[in-house]
């Protein structure tokens, strides 16, 4: 059983919203996408996307978007991103699933999720770039994660393997967030192992950290970045 990610699919099967206006490597990405998946994933694996999963404008229209990623084999468990103004409360989004037989599907939102023996959470972030108007944004995702990760402590101890999914990176080469709303910060504290982000497209990519750092494991994992292909994290 294996973890897979890969982050911004940006669908759009029930809305107009081709992606191709931005670049010749995102036509028909969507088979791109396929192809790749059913290649790697088996369906006991677990499948992790960091947000903007479609593009539709409210949740009825997702429709075609959940019926293609619930024909994809393994288990597919979905954050929040920027892009996602479909999203609403976890009852309705589950209720949504249910009523369309939307089997193999979940989302992060204020919660956990535990596959073999590893714990998932994760928020949605915010941008970094240190403006009074965001900070208010960047303070409420930090005491959201830092709820998570207690309660995934009380409930299922210290020693648990965390896995935090973010939209947004919590840093970036060229720019830090300062100490108070550093979520980097709060996941060393609650000895994260792995952070997975995406958001991140075109050049910005190069400006995205990958690696280890002070104990955790950073992934970007937005769909052009990986050309479409899945990442495989354990």
């Amino acid at each position: 059983m294996s973890i897979y990610a890969i982050g911004d699919l940006h669908l759009s099967f029930g809305t107009n919203k081709p992606m191709d206006i931005f670049g010749f490597n995102w036509e028909n990405h969507s088979e791109k996408i396929k192809k790749n998946w059913i290649d790697k994933v088996k369906e006991d694996d677990l499948v992790l996307l960091p947000g903007d999963f479609s593009w539709a404008m409210d949740l009825e229209n997702t429709y075609e978007d959940f019926k293609f990623l619930n024909s994809l084999p393994g288990k597919k468990l979905l954050l929040k991103g920027n892009h996602d103004y479909w999203w609403t409360t976890l009852t309705k989004m589950r209720d949504f699933l249910k009523s369309n037989n939307f089997e193999n599907i979940d989302f992060i939102q204020n919660n956990y999720y535990e596959y073999n023996n590893i714990v998932i959470t994760g928020v949605r972030g915010w941008t970094i770039d240190n403006k009074e108007e965001n900070e208010k944004y960047q303070k409420r995702e930090k005491i959201r994660l830092e709820t998570n990760l207690e309660k995934i402590k009380k409930e299922k101890g210290e020693n648990t393997e965390i896995i935090v999914l973010m939209h947004y990176p919590p840093f970036t080469k060229d720019l830090n967030p300062r100490t108070e709303i550093d979520l980097s910060k709060v996941m060393e504290q609650y000895n994260v192992h792995t952070c997975i982000y995406g958001h991140l497209h075109g050049d910005a990519c190069n400006q995205a950290f990958e690696g280890e750092k002070n104990g955790i494991k950073y992934i970007l994992t937005s769909s052009d970045y990986l050309k479409f292909d899945l990442k495989k994290i354990i």
